[in-house]
């Protein structure tokens, strides 16, 4: 089990799930957000916010820092994976979302071995494996016209 500390904190900690005992604790500079442990290898990426507003992808249990990805411009609150596990995709505060090639070369040896096609379609250019691939960023706003004319809560769309 994992889980991320604030901005005091600013540790990610794991537990022994049947005793509750705290089995580790590493520092990592900065508020941690969101956590997301990797499909394909022992790997855990983290989001963080206050002060660089980035995701680290790291390896366990060793918690060598394996890389920085960087772009977003406010604290990275939400992490969700793809379906093939290659790609994740970020939420941030800066309102955007921002999708990353994080596990694309697992993916990518998965698929050479007969596991499916969907991998390779979505993992990017060999050698990306943990470089932002970066598929899309999309905006989003809290208040939008829907197709069925009514507006929604939030901030006023433009016109």
């Amino acid at each position: 089990l994992a889980s991320g500390g604030g901005t005091a904190d600013r540790c990610i900690k794991f537990w022994n799930a049947t005793t509750g005992a705290m089995l580790n604790s590493i520092d990592t500079g900065s508020q941690v957000c969101s956590l997301l442990w990797s499909p394909h290898e022992k790997e855990i990426l983290s989001s963080h916010g206050f002060s660089q507003n980035q995701l680290c992808l790291w390896k366990y249990p060793s918690m060598v820092k394996v890389k920085e990805l960087t772009g977003h411009t406010a604290r990275v609150l939400h992490l969700a994976n793809s379906p093939d596990g290659a790609s994740v995709c970020s939420a941030g505060a800066d309102e955007t979302l921002r999708f990353w090639n994080v596990f694309g070369d697992h993916a990518r040896k998965a698929d050479k071995a007969g596991a499916g096609t969907a991998a390779a379609l979505t993992s990017g250019p060999p050698g990306a494996s943990a470089e932002c691939a970066r598929v899309a960023t999309a905006s989003y706003s809290r208040r939008e016209r829907h197709p069925d004319g009514v507006q929604r809560r939030g901030r006023a769309a433009p016109e």
